[in-house]
């Protein structure tokens, strides 16, 4: 446990086992939030994923976007992205989050979702690039989503609905035994906007 974290800030483990996950709520209030989702909307320069499933490139309807401390080079479903700097809405975001969970980030992967259709598949972010077992914080901004885990070995599932302005975060073995994925849903019909801090371990 480091020095921001005491007992009346931690949440509860959302994981019953082999992982730790802190879902802090919303950590700013309405108006803040709508604020930064419209900035982060019209200010980022978003991109369609991609992504090499068997060998084919496959673009998505959601976009993304990687920002960092400096140029890094990340790779996952198989292609290598090179991150921009900082924006100073984005510089705003990742300190507010560090203040709230005691954590440090050096990148920031953001996702845009248009609307429920689109979603992310069952996956874990073990990237070789990565901290291992570093800190995921997860900034929820727009539609609020379903948000799901499952165990690699036993198959449980635990699932948790991301508010709008809500902080979750994902640390230690968590990558290591469980997946997550965010399910498409037909009920949703506004955009969400992810913004997943991380630290990229410049070792590697």
């Amino acid at each position: 446990m480091n020095l921001f974290e005491t007992a009346d800030q931690v949440p509860d483990n959302l994981l019953p086992q082999d992982g730790t996950v802190h879902y802090y709520g919303p950590m700013m209030d309405l108006a803040t939030a709508d604020r930064y989702f419209d900035l982060l909307l019209q200010s980022i320069d978003w991109q369609n994923d991609e992504a090499m499933i068997f060998g084919k490139k496959i673009v998505t309807k959601r976009k993304v976007a990687w920002y960092a401390d400096k140029p890094f080079s990340y790779t996952y479903s198989k292609l290598t992205k090179t991150a921009h700097l900082w924006t100073p809405d984005l510089l705003k975001l990742k300190s507010l989050v560090e203040n709230h969970c005691g954590e440090r980030f050096n990148s920031c992967l953001l996702n845009l979702y248009h609307d429920g259709s689109e979603g992310m598949a069952w996956h874990s972010d073990g990237e070789r690039d990565l901290k291992r077992n570093g800190a995921i914080g997860s900034l929820s901004l727009g539609a609020a989503r379903k948000f799901a885990f499952k165990h690699k070995r036993t198959g449980q599932t635990v699932s948790r609905t991301l508010e709008h302005g809500a902080l979750l975060v994902m640390k230690d073995e968590t990558q290591s035994h469980w997946l997550h994925r965010l399910p498409p849903t037909k009920r949703v019909h506004d955009a969400r906007i992810n913004l997943t801090f991380r630290t990229i371990d410049e070792r590697t």
